[in-house]
């Protein structure tokens, strides 16, 4: 049978209770009962001692002690509600404090040095019917012991004011007890309840609702704290599963379209629909949407590497030099369409700490973007600078620009503006989104400002080389 958090903390404290009940109840009783019998003989033997100081000179000088002494004796053990005898060295009762009754009786087997410590318990040789705590002093005249003051008290009084004591403790520890279960209310509102509501929130994330949401956004402890936790592994993880989507169907999009129409065009030549003189330029066609799938399945591979977070070869390099080369491999489709470059540096030279070829990547794929979607007989500018031990590199185009609903989106994997699906119809909706995962690997930021039919610049930054490298 399975019980819950709750049940079994509730049934482990009411046994704890218990338990600590019951473990008080009987280290108290014992305690108490051995601490009041300790303390009334002592007291008693303390009484008895001054009472033989004050009476041995009577008892040896007039002999009849009780006609002297006896309304004394009777008035302390009255006091101390105890028996009181003067016995001789033999064991002679000579005073009895309860009216005289043992007058004359020999006590048997009479020794009082026979008990342990201050007093001895038990029936006093069969002379009381109950047992008695008994306490003894000597009277002592010249050295010598005549006689004996004996002190009895029933062990019955001294248990009923242990008992006392002991209701008192169970009385406190009972209060205590349910004034404990207050932890029961707290333990339900700042334990329980937010725990069955994380449950919940995770039997939903397994049943695959990962728009469900964990309410505790009042509460500011470790249950608040895991519920945020939670609630954002769901939401990222919904973002994931839509991004899967998105992405098998970007994927499925982008290989079906290379792959019908080059299925179409070889279906074309070998049943002869394509004549055998336009047979070369088909090929052709062929080769480019073959180049076309490679660039996509290489651009795929490139982000997987930087996902799993590829190793950064970092090496000091001149990025003046790196951005003149990567504007020298466009110097021919540049020179077709009369689009230009205007190079800002501001040093001859600037040394960044950097993964070389990864920062080619980026500057051809934000060159490529610039060029795609400039207009002809345009200028590409590409500034870079020095902010606070930062190379900053610009890439500025005045072309068709970026409409601002998709300024965020444009990062996203496979994404296409509409605006440049005209411009760009070989590329991979890849480029940006690998840029960014390489600007990021190397810790630094890219921004991107852009005014749709004004133009778009690309701003992102790099380490300066130290001198130490």
């Amino acid at each position: 049978m399975r019980r819950s958090l709750y049940t079994k903390f509730i049934l482990g404290y009411i046994v704890f209770g218990l338990l600590g009940f019951l473990t008080v109840a009987f280290i108290s009783s014992r305690l108490t009962y051995d601490f009041l019998l300790s303390r009334t003989s002592e007291n008693l033997y303390n009484e008895a001692s001054l009472m033989a100081d004050t009476y041995t000179e009577i008892f040896n000088s007039y002999g009849d002690i009780e006609s002297n002494v006896s309304s004394q004796i009777d008035i302390i053990a009255e006091y101390l509600d105890a028996y009181i005898w003067v016995a001789d060295d033999s064991g002679l009762i000579v005073l009895d404090s309860n009216s005289g009754s043992f007058n004359g009786v020999t006590i048997p087997d009479f020794n009082p040095a026979s008990g342990q410590g201050l007093y001895t318990t038990g029936n006093f040789g069969g002379m009381f019917t109950s047992d008695m705590l008994t306490v003894s002093a000597p009277l002592i005249s010249g050295y010598t012991t005549t006689g004996y003051i004996l002190i009895h008290k029933s062990i019955n009084s001294i248990m009923a004011a242990s008992d006392s004591f002991i209701n008192i403790i169970y009385i406190s520890a009972a209060i205590i007890f349910l004034l404990s279960l207050i932890i029961i209310p707290v333990f339900t509102f700042t334990v329980y309840i937010p725990l069955k509501k994380i449950t919940d929130g995770a039997n939903e994330y397994a049943k695959g609702n990962l728009s469900y949401k964990i309410d505790m956004d009042n509460k500011h402890d470790e249950m608040g704290y895991l519920a945020q936790t939670l609630n954002y592994m769901a939401g990222e993880l919904n973002n994931l599963e839509k991004y899967q989507k998105d992405f098998i169907a970007n994927v499925s999009h982008d290989f079906r379209s290379p792959l019908t129409s080059i299925k179409g065009y070889l279906e074309a030549i070998l049943d002869g629909t394509i004549p055998p003189e336009l047979t070369e330029k088909y090929i052709g066609r062929v080769i480019s949407e073959t180049e076309r799938l490679t660039k996509l399945t290489q651009g795929m591979l490139t982000l997987n590497s930087l996902d799993s977070k590829g190793f950064l070869s970092r090496s000091v390099f001149d990025i003046n030099a790196v951005i003149k080369d990567v504007c020298t491999s466009f110097e021919g489709v540049c020179n077709k369409r009369g689009i230009s470059f205007d190079l800002t540096f501001a040093e001859e030279k600037e040394q960044v700490f950097a993964d070389l070829s990864k920062i080619q990547q980026v500057l051809y794929n934000l060159v490529d973007n610039a060029i795609k979607f400039s207009h002809d007989n345009s200028v590409i500018y590409i500034q870079v600078t020095i902010r606070q031990r930062k190379t900053f590199v610009s890439v500025k185009d005045t072309g068709i620009g970026i409409p601002k609903d998709s300024i965020k989106k444009i990062w996203d994997r496979f994404y296409k503006s509409d605006s440049s699906r005209g411009k760009d119809k070989k590329g991979t909706g890849l480029g940006l989104a690998i840029v960014k995962e390489i600007i990021q690997s190397h810790g630094e930021q890219i921004d991107v400002v852009s005014t749709e039919k004004v133009g778009t610049e690309f701003i992102f930054s790099l380490p300066c080389a130290d001198e130490t490298y």
